[in-house]
């Protein structure tokens, strides 16, 4: 069983300018007081054949981290086009949030980013074979993410799990090839009577 489980995470500027920085905010119940803090990194992938092409846009630590629901708001700044390839900027892309405890990934939260013109279809048609104008696009981020849930060694107190460490119990972090699939199994549990009894500190 996990220390730390996430209950919901929430964007709060969606849909916004390509841009913009991302904001929002992740609540998550822990079952033990945490002597280190969690690790939370957002990573742009924007081309799944290429990891080499991965941002690594921002990282935070949060603690301490005490017993029972806690939040914390997350801001990033957006990815940096100039390291986009030109034909991966339109279109879909994915965006994932990992969540570490002493330097162990426990959980993986990916969403689809879509990217288009402001003005649709017809700025896009008018727009070929030129260079992308990177200031005229918008960014929309599917409601519906996908979790990887790892198991991991916590150095607090927990319930014997019968899984090997490192096993995913969950669906992998989707390709952009599957942009779509709105299998139910793949989206995230939220428990909407428990959320945000307390924020915690950000590093």
């Amino acid at each position: 069983m996990s220390i730390v489980t996430i209950r919901n995470v929430e964007f709060l500027n969606n849909p916004a300018r390509f841009t913009d920085p991302y904001r929002f905010r992740v609540t998550f119940e822990c079952l033990s007081p945490l002597p280190d803090d969690l690790e939370w990194k957002l990573i742009y992938v924007s081309c799944p054949e290429n990891a080499a092409l991965d941002q690594e846009i921002d990282s935070c630590l949060v603690g301490p981290v005490p017993p029972g629901i806690n939040s914390f708001e997350f801001q990033s700044p957006a990815p940096d086009p100039k390291l986009i390839p030109e034909q991966d900027v339109l279109g879909v892309a994915a965006l994932i949030l990992t969540g570490s405890y002493a330097e162990q990934e426990f959980v993986r939260v990916g969403y689809y980013q879509n990217t288009e013109y402001e003005g649709g279809e017809d700025e896009m048609l008018s727009m070929e074979g030129k260079k992308v104008a990177v200031e005229r696009l918008v960014r929309d981020i599917t409601k519906k993410p996908r979790v990887t849930r790892f198991q991991i060694k916590w150095d607090v107190a927990a319930p014997q799990s019968s899984g090997a460490l490192g096993a995913a119990t969950s669906a992998a972090v989707p390709s952009a090839d599957s942009y779509g699939d709105d299998n139910e199994k793949d989206q995230m549990d939220v428990d909407s009577d428990n959320i945000l009894s307390g924020s915690i500190p950000i590093a």
